[in-house]
């Protein structure tokens, strides 16, 4: 299976420069984000490695048409399907099975000090996550309302 091609990449003007790659696992019911990084701005190119995920990029681009605005894809290992989330998107996960393994490639290098999350259930963001009883950790439950905090230019 090929996982990236950066003459692919670039024949859609996508970046093909990444800095860091990231593997996490979640069990099943888990929720993790809505999460961003500023400084540097940051894309991510996301793929399921085991199981299967429900994957979430918001709009958090000010002045945006579509400021607020989500999408999601089903990610697995089965499909392997990726998804590209652009710098000024957040991102966030459901594991709709035990052991999801998510990779995923950044275009810029974590920076603790530049990153945010916003609140994985925000009213005004209307997510309609597919997990009945959410698994969701402090850092996320405490997440900031869109808006509030949020200052990613378009």
């Amino acid at each position: 299976m090929e996982t990236f091609n950066d003459a692919l990449f670039a024949r859609k003007e996508l970046p093909a420069a990444f800095a860091q790659d990231n593997h996490s696992s979640s069990l099943v019911g888990v929720i993790r984000g809505l999460h961003y990084q500023l400084d540097p701005p940051q894309g991510k190119l996301v793929r399921c490695v085991r199981g299967t995920i429900y994957d979430v990029a918001v709009d958090i681009r000010r002045g945006s048409q579509t400021l607020g605005k989500w999408i999601w894809r089903e990610l697995s290992e089965g499909n392997r399907r990726m998804l590209w989330i652009p710098a000024g998107f957040a991102h966030g996960f459901a594991a709709l099975t035990d052991n999801a393994e998510v990779a995923y490639k950044c275009t810029s290098l974590w920076n603790p000090k530049g990153e945010g999350t916003i609140l994985w259930n925000d009213p005004k963001i209307g997510i309609r996550w597919p997990v009945e009883t959410p698994l969701v950790s402090k850092k996320d439950r405490e997440g900031s309302p869109l808006g509030e905090g949020i200052a990613f230019p378009t």
